[in-house]
């Protein structure tokens, strides 16, 4: 199963997927008798795909908080801000729950990481294999995403041109999901 988080920031979208871990893996497991409730959770990994590059004191000070909120929630993580078919390789076999957080950074990490901005096809298309791969490896997979497309603001070209990756890639991915979430203000709206 794919599920695809979304919200804007600090809307409380990424709390709400790693509890999405816990249910997935309650869901799984349910109507079986605890020995065996046990053993199917102990089957289970749960990884955390981590795409922020830190770049700057802010930035650490963001990914220490993310640690220590999902510290004890039992993931493992991987650190991939880029070529996210990679992870596959980094994960073992058997049921997996996978947390990509998120969407975003990634998105802006494979755009502009060269000297000139990639341009928003070929970022999209790499992105999509990586998400397909990973989809058909994992049991579940939860992908964290922004919604950047609410303040109506022109910006400069290379900014729009993020944008348009980011509107094709959160649709061709709410395609791709079984179900699609939007957060607002900490509650959970299911859109599909």
């Amino acid at each position: 199963m794919m599920i695809l988080v979304i919200g804007g920031s600090g809307s409380g979208k990424s709390t709400y997927a790693e509890s999405l871990t816990d249910d997935l893996m309650k869901k799984d497991t349910d109507g079986k008798s605890d020995e065996h409730s046990c053993a199917a959770e102990a089957e289970y990994k749960k990884y955390y795909l981590a795409t922020m590059k830190v770049f700057d004191e802010e930035g650490r000070k963001k990914v220490e908080r993310h640690r220590s909120l999902r510290g004890g929630k039992g993931f493992d993580t991987v650190e991939q801000s880029t070529d996210i078919h990679r992870a596959v390789e980094k994960m073992g076999a058997g049921k997996q729950i996978v947390l990509l957080e998120c969407l975003s950074n990634l998105t802006a990490n494979e755009m502009f990481c060269g000297e000139e901005p990639a341009m928003a096809g070929q970022v999209v298309e790499k992105i999509m294999r990586g998400l397909e791969a990973l989809k058909a490896q994992t049991t579940h997979l939860i992908v964290v995403t922004n919604n950047v497309f609410e303040d109506g603001i022109a910006y400069e070209e290379a900014t729009m041109e993020y944008i348009r990756a980011m509107g094709n890639l959160n649709r061709r991915l709410a395609d791709l999901a079984d179900q699609v979430v939007e957060v607002v203000v900490g509650i959970p709206v299911i859109i599909k």
